[in-house]
């Protein structure tokens, strides 16, 4: 499955009925099964239905840093944002890519 990073964002939690989705480096992963953390109130809510990437490497919850961009990043951040991604990969299942 591709989605656009608009159409990622019906994938936030606010929909009961329909799965909750956290872009990693482009891949999409389904969070579902996480959702006390991602889901409405959830500890990580604000990483629902957007690509979190920046955002987890720079261990931040500020809403700019919300984004895929991964430009500037230090090798420590990318080192951060890469044990995420393996966090994710063993945790959820990825379901498609943000095109």
């Amino acid at each position: 499955m591709e989605l656009t990073e608009q159409q990622l964002k019906q994938f936030d939690g606010s929909d009961s009925s329909k799965p909750i989705y956290v872009a990693l480096k482009g891949r999409i992963f389904d969070v579902t099964t996480g959702k006390s953390f991602y889901g409405p109130g959830g500890s990580y809510c604000m990483f629902a239905g957007k690509d979190a990437s920046r955002a987890l490497a720079k261990m931040s919850k500020n809403e700019e840093d919300i984004c895929a961009s991964l430009a500037g990043l230090s090798e420590k951040e990318m080192g951060v944002l890469n044990d995420w991604e393996k966090k994710f990969e063993a945790k959820y299942p990825v379901v498609g890519t943000v095109v």
